[in-house]
């Protein structure tokens, strides 16, 4: 039977790529737009930051959530709906003293990271599994044990499914600490970001690794960032894996060429029937995912 793949898509994040590409959705409206667009597509999942309208900024204003998921609501959209927790963990340093710390920090402690999933009650929220250096010069992301573990016993309370968000290998460390102490209901949702600075790389043997480290039954995604985004949609798939594209991780459809998320959409998932599998529906997802099923 051909096996089902769950498309993801990061529809725009919260990299600086609003100013890159007019293509990247700003406001509540338009990042609903392009959820349904997306879903339409093929996505499984919509994966959703939101931006201050007036700066292009990411925030972390509960409204400006909740907006998004009542358009999504109201319209009916098939897809998961899946809210990073991920904000507000952006430590920077200042130039000199490291106890200077730079005016563009936002850290927040791990309750106020998930208002707006305890407000809401997506399929689905990402939970960042360790700290690590961004890339941009003195920012650091900010996820520490006692974070970790505290938002994934809450997460679990509130009966939403944490994507578990691995960078680098001692990540998964966390992840495998979380299911042993029964925070994290099975299946296990694991989603491998790699080829981000400073992280572990997008190549087949740092995939091979991190996907055998998983215990039996996991499901999981990888993604790479900018030119790898493809070639790691189709690694995903051949190893057994589920896949992520969009804005937020790629700006560009082939080279020159901005994409939209739709459009990103639509070639994974000619992709994914190209090397013999097939788009997984909505509701295939819920049932991979035991979403739905959790009696905590």
């Amino acid at each position: 039977m051909t096996r089902p793949v769950i498309i993801t898509c990061a529809l725009t994040g919260e990299s600086d790529t609003a100013g890159k590409s007019p293509h990247v959705p700003i406001t509540p409206a338009e990042i609903a737009r392009d959820a349904m667009a997306a879903a339409r597509a093929g996505a499984a999942i919509v994966h959703i930051h939101v931006r201050d309208p007036a700066t292009r900024r990411p925030g972390r204003d509960p409204a400006l959530y909740a907006e998004v998921v009542e358009r999504l609501r109201a319209e009916g959209c098939p897809a998961l709906i899946n809210l990073t927790a991920g904000m507000g963990g952006k430590l920077v340093f200042g130039d000199g003293d490291p106890l200077d710390v730079a005016p563009e920090t936002d850290l927040v402690d791990g309750a106020t990271r998930l208002i707006h999933v305890e407000a809401l009650r997506p399929d689905i929220c990402s939970l960042d599994c360790g700290s690590y250096n961004s890339g941009l010069g003195n920012e650091v992301y900010v996820s520490t044990w006692p974070m970790i573990r505290e938002m994934a016993a809450r997460i679990r309370e509130l009966g939403v499914k944490p994507e578990l968000e691995v960078f680098d290998s001692g990540h998964l460390v966390s992840v495998l600490a979380l299911i042993d102490a029964g925070l994290v209901a099975a299946p296990a949702f694991v989603q491998f970001g790699l080829g981000l600075k400073w992280g572990a790389p997008s190549d087949p043997r740092t995939l091979l690794r991190l996907r055998d480290m998983l215990p039996e039954g996991a499901q999981w995604v990888a993604f790479g960032v900018g030119r790898e985004q493809m070639p790691m949609a189709a690694l995903s798939t051949i190893l057994g894996g589920h896949v992520r594209v969009g804005l937020e991780d790629n700006l560009y459809r082939s080279r020159g060429v901005l994409a939209s998320n739709a459009e990103l959409v639509a070639d994974a998932a000619t992709l994914i029937g190209t090397l013999g599998a097939r788009v997984a529906t909505p509701d295939e997802a819920r049932e991979i995912l035991g979403i739905g099923t959790d009696a905590a």
